[in-house]
Formats: C-alpha cells, structure tokens, sequence
C-alpha cells in the first residue's frame, strides 16, 4: 500500500514514531510521536500525504475521471485537485497516559463504529493488530 511505505519513509527521514493508524473508506487517521523533531511537523506531513495523493489523482485520471470534478477547488485564479482537507488536520497534544490510550481506541474503533467489521483487530488497514492480547509479530509486550 502507497500510505505504508510513504509512511515508513517519513517516519525514517524525520524520526518519529507511528503510534497507530486507521485507513477508512474516506478518511485516515495517524497518531505518531514526534520526539525532537516536533518542529518538523508540516515537512513529515508533506512526505507522508504527497505521495499517496499524487499516485490517487493518477489513478483517478487514468481509470475515473468523472471523479476529478469533486476533488477540483479554485485558489485564486487558478483551479487545484486537492485530495486531502485543507490545512494539516486535527492536531492534538497529547499529554497523559489515559488520553493516549483512549485517542488509539477511538482511532481503531472507527471501523467497528461503522460497521464495517465487529472486531478492531479484524480492520485489515490499521494498526489494531499491534495492540491485541494475541498479537504474535508485536513488541508492545
């Protein structure tokens, strides 16, 4: 998948650390550790949203283009395909154990809220699996 290995580029080339992820349908949502590159933020998520995006609207224009209308917004004078919301999501500082815990719950129970499989661990695009009592390629034991 595009998002994983764009993902592990980025967590590598900035350090940080992938605490959990979901892919939905439509959205996506990642928790990482920026350790001391916090400063850093809008250059990782540049390299971990541009290649997805961009190998997306190539798919798009190869094989759907009746979808490119609804992604296509004006700026000004000129007309831009934006595959992500604007701006650099909904940041949060976490800064308690408790909170931690329940922002991976609510990020891994985001399947199971929509139906889409009655278990978080049964979510194949997420990390759910790492946090499973029978996770066997784990290291959070």
């Amino acid at each position: 998948m595009v998002l994983r290995g764009a993902r592990s580029l980025a967590c590598t080339r900035f350090s940080f650390q992938l605490w959990a992820y979901v892919v939905m349908p439509e959205h996506v949502h990642v928790l990482v550790y920026p350790g001391d590159a916090a400063q850093q933020m809008s250059r990782f998520l540049q390299a971990v949203k541009e290649p997805p995006a961009r190998k997306a609207l190539r798919y798009l224009e190869a094989n759907a283009p009746h979808w490119l209308s609804r992604l296509t917004v004006r700026e000004g004078q000129r007309l831009r395909r934006r595959f992500w919301q604007p701006g650099g999501g909904y940041d949060r500082n976490i800064t308690s154990v408790q909170t931690l815990r329940a922002m991976i719950e609510y990020i891994h129970a985001n399947p199971v809220r929509r139906g889409l499989v009655t278990r978080t661990e049964d979510w194949e695009w997420s990390s759910a699996r790492w946090y499973a009592p029978d996770c066997r390629r784990c290291n959070w034991k």
